[in-house]
């Protein structure tokens, strides 16, 4: 019998994330501090539209880019709060999730042999979606002395005649590092330089705790190379909504929307109405839940202080990413140890990148109260390895 399976496919590793969220959901009492979740129900107002959307019977496709009311508001969204304007028309497109428009934006660029420099540690997503659109990914790793940033020589470091996009996942999963204008300037320097594209991945922008989140997209010379991703899954926590949306010029648009059309339709339609008011409600929502991170990220980052556990403090997303290095275990081995010994779940650094090593990453998208119970049983399992390290 033929080979039924693209070999490209085959070869694409699955995500990393998945097999221990999978293992601690048949662990009795155990603790999950693994997925990128909000704990927060979708609030209410939010819902209430979705749910009145079906009461009246909008349950129809709607167009390919999606509502045009929803459009509107994602313009009036941009423009308030990244300075930012796009035409609703023409620049728009709503996705299913973030994640959609990571791939439609690489297949209606990409050809192939075309480099995409991805940093990493980041998104399981990028990696995967570049070799599926038939792109060189280029690797660009970033460190843990630099709080996860890109810099300028860093990414010149790894420019070559063949390279066409940059993707820039930040504020960053799984670090949490932010970008500040700063940073982002002497990047779009490089960029307009060497005629290249960025693919900004903006989905955790409203949670920064540092300053307020700088698009690179609104840099003079920038917006006309920019694909601007961003959603609701995380701001809002509307994750099981599916719903995203992505942003760029014309010319790019016109062909990832073409794509959208034949592999997807359009966005489920009770999601789009309750979007919008999500957008023009969800404001406050919005600043409850990330004063709730915050408190939660400066708690772990206090426990870690006391436990003696290396971390850079990240300023961005709902992760953070100490360093297990001193216990000489790989990621994978310190976090499987960890989900047996002391039932709790958190994702190697691996899952990330190759470069990730000796890292773990923590979320704290969860309650203070499951927070302060899973630090306790960390604390409790690096002393035992402590122990064994001293007893050699």
């Amino acid at each position: 019998m033929r080979n039924p399976l693209s070999d490209k496919v085959v070869e694409i590793e699955p995500s990393g994330i998945r097999k221990f969220f999978d293992i601690v959901s048949e662990m009795k009492d155990a603790i999950s501090l693994g997925v990128g979740e909000p704990d927060f129900d979708t609030p209410w107002h939010i819902r209430d539209e979705g749910i009145y959307s079906l009461e009246r019977g909008k349950t129809f496709y709607t167009s390919n880019a999606g509502l045009m009311e929803l459009r509107k508001e994602i313009k009036a969204y941009l423009e308030r709060r990244v300075n930012v304007s796009y035409d609703p028309k023409k620049e728009i497109l709503i996705t299913v999730g973030g994640s959609e428009a990571i791939d439609l934006a690489l297949r209606a660029m990409i050809n192939p042999g075309d480099e995409v420099l991805i940093p990493q540690p980041s998104y399981v997503s990028y990696l995967p979606c570049a070799v599926l659109a038939d792109a060189v990914p280029v690797i660009i790793n970033l460190k843990e002395e630099n709080e996860f940033r890109l810099t300028k020589e860093e990414l010149l470091a790894h420019i070559t005649p063949k390279t066409k996009i940059l993707i820039l996942p930040f504020p960053n999963n799984p670090t949490g590092a932010i970008m500040e204008r700063k940073d982002l300037e002497e990047i779009a320097e490089v960029i307009i330089e060497h005629d290249l594209f960025v693919i900004s991945d903006e989905i955790y922008s409203e949670l920064t705790y540092k300053e307020d989140h700088v698009s690179i997209a609104s840099l003079p010379g920038m917006k006309e190379r920019t694909i601007l991703i961003n959603g609701f899954s995380k701001s809002y926590a509307m994750t099981g909504w599916r719903l995203g949306y992505v942003c760029a010029p014309h010319i790019i648009m016109e062909q990832m929307v073409k794509i959208h059309q034949f592999a997807i339709m359009c966005a489920p339609t009770n999601s789009q109405y309750a979007a919008v008011d999500a957008l023009k409600n969800g404001d406050e929502d919005v600043k409850v839940m990330r004063e709730a991170y915050n408190q939660r990220r400066r708690y772990l980052m206090h426990r870690f202080k006391e436990m003696g556990l290396q971390c850079f403090e990240p300023y961005g997303a709902f992760y953070v990413f100490p360093s297990i290095k001193e216990f000489g275990m790989t990621s994978d081995q310190f976090a499987t140890r960890f989900l047996e010994e002391e039932k709790v779940a958190v994702v190697p650094g691996t899952a990330f990148g190759a470069c990730g090593e000796g890292f773990l990453r923590i979320s704290y998208a969860y309650s203070l109260e499951n927070l302060k119970v899973a630090l306790e049983r960390l604390e409790r399992f690096i002393q035992k390895l402590r122990k064994e390290k001293e007893n050699g």
